[in-house]
């Protein structure tokens, strides 16, 4: 999946991550989060380093302590329109897998490059299709000379 961003769905001012796939239909997956998940998120995306660690820095500097990273993260369900994602984490001990929000999964990818995937029965049950692709400028404009060549005085005249 690619993150496109956080957005603040209006007129509810909620914000929320947008995923799509990479591959096949490009289907879109909005998921609402809260409003410091989303900042950390945003701050993560546009590279901005605060003077002290945030909560996710934290987390991932805690894992590079234990000599553990973050392998992938999988938002992998939706129940009763809460979704779920799960952490696959690569530790000395071997592969471990940790529930999580989606929001908190997704900041942590975001900071170390993880990739993001879901479920495809996640994406078959609330995969939304993308909007149809607008015509290109060329085709605009040959539509609008078309009807600049078409259009009479008299069509205006009431």
């Amino acid at each position: 999946m690619d993150l496109l961003g956080v957005r603040v769905e209006i007129p509810a001012n909620t914000p929320m991550v947008l995923l799509r796939e990479r591959e096949g239909r490009q289907r879109l997956l909005p998921i609402y989060i809260g409003s410091p998940e989303a900042t950390s998120i945003h701050y993560a995306l546009e590279g901005i380093v605060s003077p002290r660690p945030l909560t996710h820095d934290l987390f991932l500097q805690t894992l590079a302590l234990l000599d553990t990273t973050v392998e992938r993260v999988v938002v992998t369900e939706v129940r009763d329109h809460t979704y779920y994602a799960e952490l696959h984490l690569a530790t000395p001990a071997g592969p471990k897998v940790i529930s999580s929000r989606p929001s908190d999964a997704i900041a942590l990818a975001v900071r170390c490059d993880a990739p993001l995937f879901a479920s495809d029965e996640l994406i078959d049950e609330v995969g939304q299709e993308p909007p149809p692709e607008p015509a290109d400028d060329d085709e605009i404009i040959d539509e609008f000379h078309d009807f600049i060549e078409s259009v009479n005085p008299e069509d205006f005249a009431s």
